[in-house]
């Protein structure tokens, strides 16, 4: 493809379809790749098997995705809304659910800013590329391509964080045939690390999941995330027990966990989001409440919105162990309707929680 873009000329373009972050970096293999092989041969990965299976070796080039792609567009799109950190919130009782989570996929609104993207720079361009969008899903590292496009650094916590906005960014990228000239500006590029000596992350994850890394994965700040410690991969990702030893540690949090990017000084004045699928559909809602939820209202009350993602089993296992670290009396009830729940999991874990609650009070005769 003859033509070429300037990054300039890309970034005004981005802003346009509503992202706040934008750059571009080759579509060429980038070193973290072999950090990526040895983090999920440490074992890192959980049980996440679309991580570790064939589809790990696709991460090693963008080739992979699109065999004629010469740039990779990366973009970020802010989803911090002007509610309160869990870390700030008080809410006995409540369920915490991720920040990312709280209103619409943010594969669809990504994806279609992406698609608008790709159509302005066939028309600017006035011919057809090859293209491929990728938000998430597809098998491509992409916080190292966003890091590599001047997007941010890759922190402690393993977020991309950014200088001026903090680490409240969905990404997306464009795989494209059009090449895209050099920075224009000395200085542009993968910016440096700027966590320095700060480890607040790493004191604050109550399932200390933020370890040292291993020599070849170090990276730049030598710090990685076990999964198979992490709040966020046992209320999404893990199938079956949450390990009864991390049970208590996981708190309130009934899907994901933003502790993490909480705590971060970068994150203290982060900006808000415009974007109005973003803001919550159902803020922290009562524990008691989404233990009664039937699987139709389950589907019905989070449809559209990444929670669905814990399915209905595991969504009712974690409200199980929320409501036994809450340690309410009144969640005695719930729990014994749910330690009677056809499902095995749902039923250990509320089990599980009754033996928290201790044995109840007797009532004065």
């Amino acid at each position: 493809m003859s033509y070429a873009f300037k990054i300039a000329a890309v970034r005004d373009l981005a802003r346009e379809c509503g992202f706040e972050l934008a750059g571009v970096a080759p579509a060429a293999p980038v070193p973290e790749r072999a950090w990526y092989r040895e983090w999920a041969a440490a074992g890192y990965a959980g049980e996440m098997g679309y991580l570790t299976d064939r589809r790990a070796g696709l991460r090693e080039s963008p080739q992979s995705l699109l065999p004629a792609a010469r740039s990779v567009i990366c973009v970020g799109k802010l989803y911090n809304t002007p509610w309160p950190y869990s870390t700030k919130f008080a809410g006995p009782g409540r369920a915490w659910i991720s920040r990312y989570a709280w209103g619409g996929d943010y594969h669809d609104v990504v994806g279609r800013g992406l698609e608008r993207l790709r159509d302005l720079l066939r028309e600017r361009a006035g011919t057809d590329f090859e293209s491929k969008i990728c938000v998430d899903t597809a098998p491509l590292l992409e916080r190292s391509y966003a890091r590599m496009a001047g997007l941010g650094w890759i922190g402690k916590n393993t977020c991309l964080i950014n200088q001026q906005s903090g680490s409240w960014f969905f990404l997306g990228e464009l795989l494209v045939s059009l090449e895209v000239e050099a920075l224009e500006t000395e200085g542009e590029g993968a910016p440096p690390d700027r966590c320095g000596t700060c480890t607040r992350c790493i004191e604050a994850c109550p399932t200390a999941a933020i370890v040292p890394a291993p020599s070849g994965i170090r990276g730049d700040t030598g710090f990685t995330v076990d999964s198979r410690l992490c709040i966020s991969y046992f209320t999404i990702e893990l199938r079956g027990d949450i390990p009864e030893d991390r049970r208590g540690a996981t708190g309130s949090h009934v899907f994901g966990c933003d502790i993490c990017q909480d705590v971060c000084p970068w994150n203290r004045q982060a900006p808000v989001s415009g974007e109005a699928a973003f803001a919550p559909r159902n803020f922290a809602p009562p524990l008691e409440l989404m233990a009664a939820l039937t699987e139709v209202e389950f589907r019905s009350m989070f449809r559209g919105t990444p929670v669905t993602r814990a399915r209905y089993s595991g969504f009712l296992r974690n409200v199980a162990v929320a409501m036994a670290n809450a340690r309410l009396e009144h969640f005695r009830a719930p729990l014994k309707r749910l330690a009677v729940s056809p499902d095995t999991t749902v039923a250990d874990h509320a089990r599980w929680g009754l033996e928290q609650l201790g044995p109840a009070a007797r009532e004065s005769s």
